[in-house]
């Protein structure tokens, strides 16, 4: 089997275990089951006027919703990419690509890629790993995302995913000075990302330090990619199994990163739009999802995936409205009660857990 057939297959299993098997984490959440909105029965709001718009990465957004990352590199993928795409642009929300590793070795994979054709005005975000961007120039980085029409770039933080993936990278040593380059050298921005396991806040504040401006917490709760990766490499099974929850969860890593000056993208379980309502609340200026997208798109077409993505924008619009706001701009922290495990998790942790200011 040669070594671009290998890349297809791995790419087409994530695919199938993601849509048909249960990959989520078993016992962790995302902790957004502590999070409580306080209602307003007061409002001088009409539902219909609700702005749900911002602004991100240079491009207007209808609602602040960005479909992550999920796949590339097989041609039996690039139906979605670029359906999903070009319904993320028709509704005004971003679309991220899979990894574009298969790319740097493999040209011909590109086109797997590509969607700016059919979502021309779509936010697009390029997808590659530390372990590969610490190898190349912030303009080699920056030319995987031109190829695709990129407005920015997601490098992904996947150490878990690597160590349990057959033949996964093991060694990250000089990732932090590689993102330093990047940021310093690079003429698009760049997201950082993890894949699953979320963020400490001394990792955000290393990030920070380094002049990084944009971070996915891709937090613990939902695709554990551990978990794909276990069933996949049975030969790793005793430390997928170990590991299969592992990470901070989302609510958790928001709450981390919350006061460090990050525009936040809160992914990792979101499944809901009420869900998304409280990542906003507790400091994230997008949210993002992807699971649920995918198993939309195989249980009912792009059809299914415009229902699921209409249900979230009308359940977080409600959301905003019951909150007493008239925009996504006036939802904060003070409109929300943290308990449980949460509040637990951010008192151990010292973090701000009172309204801003």
């Amino acid at each position: 089997m040669s070594v671009s057939t290998e890349i297809a297959n791995r790419k087409l299993s994530h695919f199938d275990l993601c849509a048909n098997h249960d990959v989520e984490f078993r016992r962790k959440t995302t902790l957004f089951e502590d999070v409580e909105m306080v209602h307003q029965p007061l409002i001088e709001t009409r539902l219909e006027d609700i702005d749900l718009g911002v602004e991100a990465l240079g491009k207007s957004l209808s609602f602040p919703l960005v479909i992550t990352g999920m796949t590339g590199g097989a041609e039996e993928v690039a139906r979605f990419n670029r359906e999903v795409a070009e319904l993320a642009g028709r509704m005004g929300i971003g679309f991220g690509v899979g990894s574009q590793r298969a790319m740097l070795r493999y040209p011909e994979m590109k086109k797997t890629f590509q969607v700016r054709d059919v979502a021309p005005d779509v936010l697009l975000l390029g997808n590659i790993g530390i372990a590969q961007a610490r190898e190349m120039s912030a303009g080699e980085v920056a030319r995987l995302a031109e190829e695709i029409g990129a407005d920015a770039m997601c490098v992904h933080l996947n150490a878990a995913m690597e160590i349990i993936q057959e033949n996964g990278d093991h060694d990250f040593r000089g990732s932090l000075d590689a993102i330093e380059r990047l940021i310093n050298e690079s003429p698009i921005p760049i997201i950082f990302k993890e894949t699953g396991c979320g963020f400490s806040r001394e990792s955000g504040i290393k990030l920070r330090d380094a002049g990084v401006k944009w971070v996915d917490v891709s937090g613990a709760g939902g695709t554990s990619w551990v978990g794909v990766e276990t069933i996949r490499n049975r030969a790793m099974r005793h430390l997928g199994e170990a590991f299969w929850d592992w990470g901070v969860p989302t609510a958790a890593s928001v709450c981390e990163l919350r006061s460090l000056d990050l525009n936040l993208i809160a992914s990792g379980g979101i499944r809901t739009g009420l869900q998304a309502a409280k990542a906003l609340a507790l400091g994230a200026k997008v949210v993002g999802v992807a699971l649920p997208v995918l198993r939309a798109y195989v249980s009912g077409g792009i059809e299914g995936v415009e229902v699921f993505l209409n249900g979230f924008r009308d359940e977080l619009r409600v959301a905003l409205m019951l909150c007493g706001c008239a925009k996504v701009g006036d939802l904060g922290f003070d409109h929300a009660v943290i308990g449980g495990r949460l509040l637990e998790w951010a008192r151990q942790r010292g973090l701000q857990v009172k309204r801003d200011g």
